[in-house]
């Protein structure tokens, strides 16, 4: 693995575009932080993030997705990947809160963000950020929020948490070339809340009683609503209240 460390940086995700668009990297190239001064989250929120505490890592990977429809797959895939990684070290009540956070008993323990470049060669590189809070403990601002450190009281060792992230994307990675249901799978059985009823909000602020079922392949998750009839939404139409 050819693992780049740095003390500080913007993002870690700009970082690793423009050196790939500089060199020619080998796949599964990746970069971590102790400091990240702009962490980038889900839809441009930020990721605060704690000095020297947290896992701040991303990944290059070339040419896992072959087009645009395929983009949720990766997202699917790294989910996946992270959920396992910390299952192997009994974090309890892993799950994914749709599309891509890391929760551990409700609280939100990690986020993952990925940027796409469609090359003109039909090339496609994709570069994974990964924010994971680790050994951190005070989130006096973030009622939501937690860690590995806050969950089990131990603190935990952060190169071999992102040796084993790595180490499950590229097993999950290579189950998903031969049998893309069975990771998909994975995926909808770790979804938070899944199949249970709970509210929700539209984007026109309406509040209403759903059930995850699923998600679709383009990304959209399916809720059955009020009259049983199965809706599909994007990431910035619902929000789950919880």
């Amino acid at each position: 693995m050819n693992l780049i460390k740095l003390d500080a940086i913007d993002s870690t995700n700009e970082y690793l575009k423009e050196l790939s668009k500089q060199n020619s990297l080998a796949n599964y190239t990746v970069v971590t932080a102790e400091n990240q001064t702009k962490g980038k989250g889900q839809m441009g929120s930020n990721w605060d993030s704690e000095k020297g505490k947290n896992l701040i890592m991303s990944i290059l990977i070339k040419d896992m997705i072959s087009s645009p429809k395929e983009v949720f797959q990766l997202s699917m895939l790294v989910a996946v990947s992270i959920v396992q990684a910390l299952e192997n070290l009994e974090i309890p009540n892993i799950k994914i809160k749709w599309p891509n956070d890391i929760l551990s008993d409700s609280k939100k323990i990690g986020g993952i963000l990925i940027e796409n470049n469609f090359k003109s060669d039909g090339s496609i590189k994709s570069i994974v950020g990964i924010g994971l809070n680790v050994n951190q403990i005070n989130f006096d601002l973030l009622p939501k929020a937690s860690s590995l450190k806050v969950i089990t009281s131990i603190d935990f060792d952060r190169y071999e948490i992102l040796k084993l992230i790595i180490e499950k994307l590229k097993n999950n990675i290579r189950i998903h070339q031969i049998n893309k249901a069975e990771i998909e799978d994975i995926y909808i059985k770790s979804l938070y809340k899944f199949g249970k009823p709970m509210p929700f909000q539209d984007g026109l602020n309406h509040q209403f009683m759903g059930i995850i079922q699923g998600v679709s392949k383009s990304g959209k998750i399916q809720i059955q609503v009020e009259d049983n009839s199965i809706n599909e939404f994007e990431i910035k139409e619902i929000q789950m209240l919880y």
